[in-house]
């Protein structure tokens, strides 16, 4: 069930979050949610989640220097302990 929530946002912060969500074609208010469910989420500490992985869930970009050689391996590494 969606409620409606009033934020008091600083205006340039509101403005480059509207630039953002229009950017990357979602709404600013899934863009909201995303971000405050992925900090109020119970975190599992079985595990560090790569940051591709939280880009995905919060919509947010990660670095052009990410080694995705090294986020492959350690997910292959995560999906073989888990089924052994």
């Amino acid at each position: 069930m969606d409620s409606i929530l009033t934020l008091k946002l600083n205006k340039n912060v509101i403005e480059r979050a509207k630039k953002y969500a229009s950017t990357n074609k979602v709404s600013l208010s899934k863009l909201i949610e995303n971000y405050l469910d992925s900090l109020t989420r119970e975190q599992n500490d079985d595990f560090e989640i790569s940051s591709f992985v939280k880009s995905i869930s919060t919509g947010k970009s990660i670095s052009n220097d990410t080694d995705y050689k090294k986020i492959r391996d350690d997910y292959t590494e995560y999906l073989d302990k888990k089924y052994q």
